[in-house]
């Protein structure tokens, strides 16, 4: 886990906390496979962040490609990121 500068390593968690970004996604962009993300992010969080995390992500079907509805083509929502 030490592969990761401190900027990736955020983002990574940022990514895997997100509703709509997919983990399939974040082993695109990182290399990092949903049960190598599941350590990283136990060795990075609080035990009860990460539990929340655990329970959050458990059965959201955002979070995996093949069990996404076919209409969702984004990885965030529209008014995720908002311009000021």
């Amino acid at each position: 886990m030490n592969q990761f500068d401190p900027a990736n390593l955020s983002r990574i968690i940022e990514m895997a906390w997100e509703d709509r970004t997919p983990f399939e996604a974040i082993e695109q962009l990182y290399g990092l496979n949903e049960s190598a993300l599941i350590e990283l992010m136990r060795s990075e969080l609080k035990a009860s962040s990460f539990r929340l995390w655990r329970t959050r992500v458990g059965g959201r079907k955002t979070k995996h490609l093949k069990l996404r509805h076919p209409d969702i083509s984004r990885g965030y929502c529209v008014t995720q990121y908002k311009m000021r």
